[in-house]
């Protein structure tokens, strides 16, 4: 698989409220299945997309730490609900509200992951920039990328304890 180098444009790529984009992982975040409206709004062949890492469409102002959050979520067997802002192949961002979960195979244990996405509220997106916001710049203050994750990670899990809130109950305050 060919990575690619692409720089945001700063535009935002528009899509419908009523387009939900669907995608299915394996256990390592590699594609399995995309629906038309996500490789439409990422701007890649379906086919392209297909055994690539989902992270192809990361931003790069996309917290590190909030991808932390929700693996440790998804690869313990719970749901997740996020604020996630993505880059089509083009370089322009579309914000989504996620819901990933695990998927579960014939014994029961985690197999792939299936997520679906929406168009969230606008005034929801304010809400969370500066939140995402302060994460970046908490993970960018070091040399060493992990050690910048963990410590961002770390501010945003103090930032919950001290609203008193779960990750949950802080998306649904938005």
């Amino acid at each position: 698989m060919t990575k690619y180098t692409i720089a945001p444009t700063g535009r935002e790529r528009p899509f419908g409220e009523e387009e939900i984009m669907v995608s299915k992982t394996d256990l390592t975040g590699r594609l399995t299945y995309v629906n038309k409206v996500f490789a439409r709004v990422a701007q890649y062949p379906v086919k392209s997309l297909i055994g690539a890492p989902h992270s192809i469409i990361r931003h790069p102002d996309m917290p590190r730490s909030v991808f932390k959050l929700l693996w440790d979520r998804i690869a313990a067997g719970h749901e997740i609900f996020a604020y996630v802002v993505n880059m089509a192949k083009s370089g322009d961002h579309y914000w989504v509200l996620a819901n990933v979960t695990p998927s579960l195979g014939a014994q029961g244990k985690i197999a792939g992951y299936h997520s679906n996405r929406r168009k969230p509220e606008p005034g929801k997106i304010e809400k969370i920039k500066p939140v995402y916001d302060k994460l970046l710049a908490e993970e960018r203050r070091f040399d060493d990328r992990k050690q910048g994750m963990e410590s961002a990670f770390a501010m945003l899990t103090g930032m919950l304890q001290e609203k008193g809130l779960s990750y949950d109950e802080f998306i649904l305050t938005l």
